[in-house]
């Protein structure tokens, strides 16, 4: 069996995606309010968590922009 068949989607909570990211909890929302951040997944009450491949998707588009930018 293919490894990425095997591979179920994995969710992160904020603090990891923050530190992951690099960035505050203000930017991270004003990020997700401007839809230029993942939306995150509701995963009971109140908690949230995001798509790790989705942020790591994110991550590696600002690291295209950089160097295309350059």
């Amino acid at each position: 069996m293919d490894k990425n068949e095997t591979q179920r989607p994995q969710l992160l909570r904020r603090n990891i995606v923050l530190e992951r990211c690099g960035m505050s909890t203000s930017t991270l929302y004003r990020l997700m309010d401007q839809q230029r951040f993942p939306p995150p997944v509701r995963i009971g009450g109140r908690a949230v968590a995001w798509v790790e491949s989705e942020i790591n998707e994110w991550i590696e588009a600002r690291i295209k922009e950089r160097d295309n930018a350059a």
